[in-house]
């Protein structure tokens, strides 16, 4: 009996296979499953990023914050160093305006007529000067603007006269020396400010037009 053998037949001919086998690409559901899930890792990726770059907007804002905080923080405690002795500062220009009070009572002449007179008001002077030494030594500064042009954030107007000699607005007498502290206004100064004298023609026009109407004379006709 004829045993069947496992080896080729050479005169038999090769199986065909198929020619687009090895040419046809992966089914179409794969390729599909492929490309969603490449879109998903870029999705994921590009959410990602956009968390990172809020994370870093709101550190970066937060950052800004605590600097503005830290600024102003600073700022505040500068100006309390400053103008923490403002209170006390009011009090104490108001006894410097006694001393001057004093040293302005006494006439002309005076003292050098009497020793006691003179020696009295040196010792005022002196102690005057000292006080305003003390003051700019903590930043308190005295105005006495006479002959200065008005600046109506340091100097309040009590009245205005009117002058030739002086430009207008210059201040002419000052009725109360102001103060400020560092770069602030402790007291404004009371000033009188020149201002222009009106003209010959407007004098004249002016009292012609106070002057009475002429009467109408009645008479018999």
């Amino acid at each position: 009996m004829h045993q069947p053998s496992d080896e080729p037949d050479p005169n038999r001919p090769p199986e065909a296979k198929p020619a687009d086998a090895a040419a046809n690409p992966a089914p179409t559901g794969e390729a599909n499953v492929a490309g969603e899930g490449e879109r998903s890792v870029h999705d994921v990726i590009a959410a990602l990023q956009a968390e990172v770059a809020d994370y870093k907007d709101r550190w970066l804002r937060a950052q800004a914050e605590t600097e503005n905080v830290r600024k102003r923080y600073e700022r505040e405690k500068e100006d309390t160093a400053k103008y923490a002795i403002t209170k006390f500062a009011r009090e104490i220009v108001n006894v410097g305006d006694n001393f001057q009070r004093a040293i302005d009572a006494v006439p002309a002449g005076a003292a050098e007529r009497e020793p006691a007179l003179k020696s009295f008001l040196e010792g005022v002077t002196l102690t005057e000067r000292e006080l305003i030494n003390i003051l700019e030594r903590h930043g308190i500064k005295r105005l006495n603007p006479k002959d200065e042009p008005f600046n109506p954030h340091l100097h309040q107007a009590m009245m205005e006269v009117p002058r030739s000699d002086v430009a207008p607005g210059t201040i002419v007498q000052v009725f109360q020396p102001g103060f400020t502290i560092e770069d602030r206004v402790l007291r404004p100064a009371m000033v009188v400010v020149a201002k222009a004298e009106p003209k010959t023609a407007d004098v004249r026009q002016a009292a012609n037009d106070d002057a009475p109407l002429p009467q109408k004379n009645g008479g018999n006709g």
